[in-house]
Parts: C-alpha cells; structure tokens; sequence
C-alpha cells in the first residue's frame, strides 16, 4: 500500500498535542502581589496573592542557620489564588530577607520581627501608621466617582516614614452596590484593590493589621441584617491576616494584636450591629453582647502597665450628632463607660476612623484619667468639610485637632518604662504635620496609682 501523509487536521492536532506537553513543562507566569502580615518576635507573616494556579515557593534564612528554610504552598483558585506563609526561627527586632516564587514571577524583599526586651527601662520607640477610607475608582467609573478618590501618594508617604506597623481602619476598600448581591464580584473588588500600582511600596514597607467598617462589610451604614455578612467576613479573613478572628461561638473580626507594649483590640462594629436609629435600650448593640463581654475580658487580662488600643471603624465617644458613632447606642456604651471606672482599667487610648476628617477627643472623667479618641480618615476619599453642628461644637475636641483634609496619622512611642510619652500626629499626604498632640503614659492612670510600679 502506498504511503499517504498524514491530513493537514491530524497534523495540526499533534502539534497542538506536542505544544501542550512542552508548555506544561514550563513555569507559568504568576503575577505576585506580596503584604508583609502581623510578626511576632521570632516569626513573621507574608501574605501572597497570584493570578493563576500554582506553587508559591518562600525561601528565608532562620536566625544561625546555614542553609535557607523552604515553605511550598499550593496558590488554589478556590482561594483566589492566596497563601499565607509563616517565616519561622527569626531574631527579635531583626530583618530577614526572603525571596518568593511563583512560577516565571519573584519577588525579594525584607521582613521585620518585633523588638522584645525583659526590662521596661529597655524599652524601645515604637511608631503605628493608622488610617481610614481608600477609596479607588473603577477605570470606567463617571467622572464623579474618579474625583471622590484621589492622593494616592499618600501611600509612598506613609512608607517613607517607616513605621513599625500600619493599623487600617476600616472602609479600606468600597464596595460598591452592584458587589453586594454578588460575592464573586466582591471578590474581583478586593483583588483589584490589593493589586493597587500606588498601594505596592507600602504592602511591605512595614507590617499590617486591619478592622473594618461598613463599606468593607457591605452597604452604606450596614448592620447585621447584610445577607451576605458570612461572604465579605470570608473575604476579609483571606485578604487580612490578623492573628485571631473571632470566637468559635462569635465570628466576626475582632481579636488582639501584641506589638510590643502596645495591645491592640480590634473590634467588629458591623457583624451584630442593631440599625443606627433602632429605639435605644438594652437590646439595642454595636459589638453585640458576646464581643463586649471577650472585650471586658482581655481588658483586665491585659498586663496593667501595658498600653490598651482599642480600635473600631465608627466613632466611641463623640457627644451626638446625625452621623454614625456609639452614641446612637446610648444604653450598650454608659455601661461599658461604668465598667472601665469599676475595673479600674487603665492605660485605655481609643482609634476610629470613618468621618472623613480627623480629630483627637479628649473625654475628662471624674476620679478618673481622660480618655483619648483619635480618629483618622480619610486615606483617599473626599474629605468631608461640611461638619455638622454636633462637631464643630463639640467641646471634647482638642483644639487644632479638627482637621479635613486626605491624611494619615502616627502613633510615636518614646521613653522608657514609666517615661513612655505617646505624640499622635497628624499628616497629610505630602509628610506635613497637621498636627501633634503628646500623651505621658503615667497620665492614663488612675488617681492614686501613677508613681513608680515595681
């Protein structure tokens, strides 16, 4: 039988059969996005997104070792692509090199530990960048929605000033109506905004923790009746990776945080949130009962002399007014106000963000030390300059601190043991100061308790 070639349809296939193999053989390309996470002082967090399917490869070096250790993860679809590796065997207060693969892509960078020390006299300064409200237009967004976000320099900034650690205060994305009926395009909204051009340098300039408020959590002003609550804590649980979540009988996003004297308390003022203007009474929360009484209890478990930051996305302590804050829910905040006084809780400091503008409150006490309010907002959204009476009015205000303008603030701890000084500061998104207000820690002491502890 004479030879017959093969037909042009059987030859293409097996080339396209051929092309197949070789190419599975090559490494894909995988585009990395990398967030250095919470560290502790002997092991840091890196936080690792791709866009396709594959292994992600961390090599980093343990302290007095020789040789690199090496981490493999499994980048799966299922978790938008997102891995979590743990850099373990590090010095306290050190840095790390390390380098990640995924694929044909890498990325080298530098991981930082926590400092520790045994002595409060050794204690060292310490800087927490904080701030609320990023806000990034979709590219086919009208041109309103472009001109409510803007100053995205902010972000080189704040990396510039090389803080210890970067505490996100909520609406730290916007999720945007067509979203909140639909959680694979949330999930396109956070990938989008992590994978931020500006948002890059800071991802791991320094380490990061996070709470949210309501435009990460769904609607505008959202409470616990959101259908889709369980889908963006979801979310928020793979994009962040705080320490802790929750509670097994409690999910939600609140847990503590350690950087070295400072005990952060992240609160979740969304998950179990009564509506706003509910008629005020026992039943009426914002945290909800369960978080308050976890919250109580790290309170006093907390070392004394520690310094207590207790961060939420809405306002605690500003007077009144029509806007969002924990005075629409009278009754839940006098009796955690009572509670403080009564378990004599000290070195307490609050952070909030939300309003578009910033302020430091300072809430006088009787037979009781001042508590302070910083709140900060907004990072990239349009600030809010038309204040309400209840505000500009509001005598709680330290005077200068009433500022709206895109901005971010720093938290300096200086001074050893008994000398600690907090200065909150506020900067816009060039590096000037708008303002500085100085705190001695022995100031958030109770009467009676501020000399010298042993």
């Amino acid at each position: 039988m004479p030879h017959r070639p093969p037909l042009p349809g059987r030859r293409v296939a097996c080339a396209g059969i051929i092309l197949a193999a070789w190419m599975a053989v090559l490494p894909v390309a995988a585009k990395l996005v990398v967030m250095h996470g919470h560290a502790e002082p002997t092991a840091a967090t890196l936080w690792i997104q791709t866009d396709v399917t594959t292994t992600v490869t961390v090599h980093w070096r343990a302290a007095g070792e020789a040789v690199d250790r090496t981490l493999r993860l499994h980048a799966a679809k299922a978790d938008d692509h997102v891995v979590v590796a743990r850099l373990t065997g590090l010095a306290p207060g050190g840095a790390v090199p390390y380098r990640v693969r995924a694929g044909r892509d890498r990325r080298d960078g530098v991981a930082r530990t926590q400092p520790s020390w045994t002595s409060p006299g050794d204690a060292p300064d310490l800087t927490i960048a904080i701030g609320s409200c990023f806000f990034a237009a979709d590219p086919d967004a009208r041109p309103s929605k472009h001109d409510y976000g803007g100053g995205f320099e902010i972000f080189r900034t704040i990396a510039a000033k090389e803080p210890d650690l970067m505490l996100w205060l909520g609406d730290n994305l916007y999720l945007q109506p067509p979203d909140l009926v639909d959680a694979s395009a949330m999930a396109s909204r956070y990938r989008r905004q992590r994978a931020f051009p500006g948002l890059q340098a800071l991802l791991t300039a320094t380490n990061h923790l996070a709470i949210w408020d309501d435009h990460d959590y769904g609607p505008n002003n959202g409470n616990a009746s959101f259908r889709l609550k369980d889908q963006t804590l979801k979310l928020f649980r793979r994009y962040w990776p705080n320490p802790d979540f929750g509670l097994p009988d409690a999910p939600g996003t609140f847990g503590i945080a350690r950087h070295g004297d400072l005990m952060f308390f992240l609160l979740d003022d969304r998950y179990y949130r009564s509506p706003n203007h509910a008629r005020d009474g026992p039943a009426k929360t914002m945290f909800g009962a369960r978080q308050l009484d976890w919250l109580k209890r790290a309170l006093a478990a907390a070392p004394r002399d520690s310094i207590k930051v207790v961060a939420g996305g809405s306002q605690f302590w500003k007077r009144a007014g029509r806007f969002e804050g924990w005075h629409h829910f009278a009754t839940e905040r006098a009796a955690f106000a009572e509670w403080l006084v009564a378990q004599r809780i000290e070195g307490v400091v609050f952070l909030s963000g939300d309003r578009h503008f910033s302020e430091l409150l300072k809430i006088e006490r009787t037979d009781a030390y001042p508590l302070y309010e910083f709140t900060s907002s907004p990072l990239t959204s349009r600030p809010f300059v038309a204040l309400d009476e209840a505000d500009r009015a509001n005598p709680d205000v330290v005077p200068g601190t009433q500022v709206a303008r895109r901005q971010f603030g720093l938290i300096r701890i200086t001074g050893p043991g008994d000398a600690r000084r907090l200065s909150l500061e506020s900067y816009d998104g060039g590096g000037a100061l708008l303002w500085r207000h100085e705190v001695r820690a022995i100031d958030l002491r109770f009467p009676g308790t501020r000399g010298p502890r042993a």
